[in-house]
């Protein structure tokens, strides 16, 4: 009894100081400038604005940026699907020389930290030209999300059965209207598990953007212009709190309504094969 309540409280605590700074931005979204600016903060709102949200979307550039991050983060993640799916299928039902390496090197790869390698991607994006371009941009974000869509999709791939594939050879399919027809439906819950968390990855990615968007500003992603947007507008938190709450609906809303497949596409990819 004593351990269950242990872990309730636990789980509260956890709950509060993950949850409270959503909530806080999003109340300061809402709040008058007044409550905003008082000495005393309320953690209830008192009155509700939708002011903010004006300000934010009016301010120059905004969708601009929210196009870029559009761009950028749902290209990697089509690349990421496209070789990762071709390089899970080599791995998990080929078999050659230099597959177990190759395994390897995805799970190093996965465990890299990607801000190790910023000042090598900055110095390889100047010397080929490819500074200040949301193609560099895409590639960085492709890099970084393709071992973890290997892996998991490998998983996926593994737990299918091979005679699934072989009777549609026996009926008369090749091995890729096979593979098309028959195993790449079941791949559904893992394809959006890793389409889901590239795009966060994409989505929410900072360093990079800051770093290879240098000269060109209207190429920047809508974490770049955050960083500045308090600049611009001094002392406006509300405006800012509601651009953050803006950046935050797209990935919040997609993973509300799909949490039930994404969660087992994680869970299979990981458990299975």
């Amino acid at each position: 009894m004593t351990g269950r309540v242990l872990r309730g409280v636990a789980a509260v605590v956890v709950f509060v100081v993950s949850v409270f700074p959503v909530y806080w931005m999003v109340l300061t979204a809402f709040k008058p400038t007044r409550d905003i600016q008082a000495e005393t903060p309320t953690f209830l709102p008192l009155s509700l604005t939708f002011e903010h949200f004006g300000t934010a979307v009016s301010a120059q550039g905004f969708w601009s940026f929210w196009r870029n991050s559009i761009v950028v983060a749902g290209g990697s993640v089509l690349l990421a699907l496209l070789v990762a799916l071709l390089a899970a299928f080599a791995v998990a039902r080929l078999r050659w020389k230099g597959r177990r390496g190759f395994i390897l090197m995805v799970f190093v790869a996965q465990m890299t930290p990607w801000e190790a390698l910023l000042i090598p991607i900055y110095v390889i994006a100047r010397d080929t030209g490819m500074l200040d371009t949301l193609w560099m941009l895409t590639l960085v974000y492709f890099m970084i999300t393709l071992p973890f869509t290997v892996v998991t999709l490998r998983g996926f791939l593994a737990a299918v059965p091979v005679d699934i594939e072989e009777a549609a050879l026996v009926d008369g399919c090749s091995r890729a209207q096979a593979f098309r027809r028959v195993v790449f439906p079941l791949l559904a819950p893992g394809l959006l598990a890793t389409s889901l968390f590239g795009f966060i990855t994409a989505w929410n990615e900072f360093a990079f953007a800051n770093v290879l968007i240098i000269k060109n500003q209207d190429d920047r992603t809508l974490p770049v212009w955050l960083s500045s947007f308090s600049n611009t507008f001094g002392t406006d938190w509300g405006a800012t709190m509601a651009a953050s709450t803006l950046f935050m609906l797209p990935v919040l809303v997609v993973f509300l309504v799909l949490q039930g497949r994404v969660t087992t596409g994680i869970v299979g990819g990981a458990v299975k094969g």
